[in-house]
């Protein structure tokens, strides 16, 4: 296993390095349609005890319509502060955002706890999930993990990731969200389990919009994780071509949003986070932090014998840590 990355020693150095790193981030990522903000079309608009449900939809420039839910607390004060909610994996490819809603398995309404906690919540299908559960090439003849190793193949065919396509399609939905009339720009969180954490750590690490980054359940460091040999825990979506050759790892992914308030909330017997892999990246992220004197904005928060899991406690934490930061 490498060595892990060299700590910087000055706030300037660690600042001329964010600028390579996101440099090559984009790179690895591969050939993505360019950004832009979204003509969103609202389908349809639930009112609900406490909020109202806005089933919208846009396309994200390949032709593929991005389907999503967004919430606003009503009685409503603006401009309110937003969580870009990421929804997990597990597998159950059906979900997607509907995690939000009325998650099927820790059986959590965490949209139902962001607004009235007082927040505006939105949250999109990654391709491959939920009303985009057949936006492989191979259309209805493939469903979830089948649609997803299609994707894969077929996007590295034509030189871009998967991983590129989901992060591509979460900073559309950052985009539009900042355009929101309601939406106070400047208190804008990114939060999610999972696959969910993976897609909020790195939005956060790539655009500085996003001011509160509460990744729950993953924080995996490639190297830590790639030494188990236990390839197969992760779906294909995890793998970004050339990563670990090009010398970036989690250390440094989670460091890019620094001086950025980051709670990270990880269980020490999650298979998918080796526990000394996310101990090296907390003491880096603690030094880099360090740099910038905001020591107070990164915790990381390791819920003793707790695997991959989403507890009542962390979600209590997460919903803490927006109050305090956000």
């Amino acid at each position: 296993m490498n060595a892990p990355t060299a700590v910087p020693t000055s706030r300037e150095e660690w600042e001329q390095r964010k600028i390579t790193y996101r440099h090559m981030l984009w790179s690895l990522l591969g050939d993505l349609p360019p950004l832009f903000t979204p003509q969103v079309e609202t389908l349809y608009i639930e009112q609900h005890e406490g909020y109202t449900l806005s089933h919208i939809q846009f396309d994200n420039g390949t032709g593929a319509i991005v389907y999503g839910y967004f919430l606003l607390p009503d009685p409503l004060q603006t401009p309110v502060a937003a969580v870009l909610y990421h929804h997990y994996h597990g597998g159950k490819h059906w979900i997607g955002k509907d995690e939000l809603l009325d998650d099927p398995i820790s059986k959590q309404q965490r949209a139902i706890a962001l607004v009235k906690a007082g927040y505006a919540v939105l949250a999109i299908d990654a391709i491959g999930f939920g009303e985009r559960q057949y936006q492989g090439p191979g259309g209805k003849r493939d469903a979830g993990v089948a649609t997803e190793h299609a994707l894969v193949k077929h996007l590295l065919w034509h030189g871009s990731t998967l991983w590129g396509m989901m992060v591509h399609d979460d900073l559309l939905a950052l985009n539009y969200l900042v355009t929101r009339p309601e939406i106070d720009p400047t208190r804008i969180a990114a939060t999610g389990m999972s696959l969910g954490a993976s897609r909020t750590t790195w939005i956060a690490a790539l655009d500085d919009r996003i001011k509160v980054c509460i990744p729950v359940a993953q924080m995996t460091r490639y190297q830590d994780y790639a030494e188990q040999g236990d390839y197969s825990s992760h779906g294909f979506y995890y793998y970004v071509p050339g990563i670990i050759k090009a010398g970036i790892d989690m250390e440094i992914i989670a460091s890019l949003t620094a001086p950025r308030a980051q709670l990270v909330l990880i269980g020490d017997n999650d298979p998918l986070s080796p526990i000394n892999g996310i101990r090296i990246v907390d003491q880096f992220a603690q030094q880099v932090y360090a740099l910038y004197d905001a020591k107070a904005t990164y915790e990381t928060r390791i819920y003793p014998g707790i695997a991959h899991t989403y507890t009542p406690e962390m979600l209590t934490a997460m919903l803490d840590g927006l109050n305090r930061y956000l």
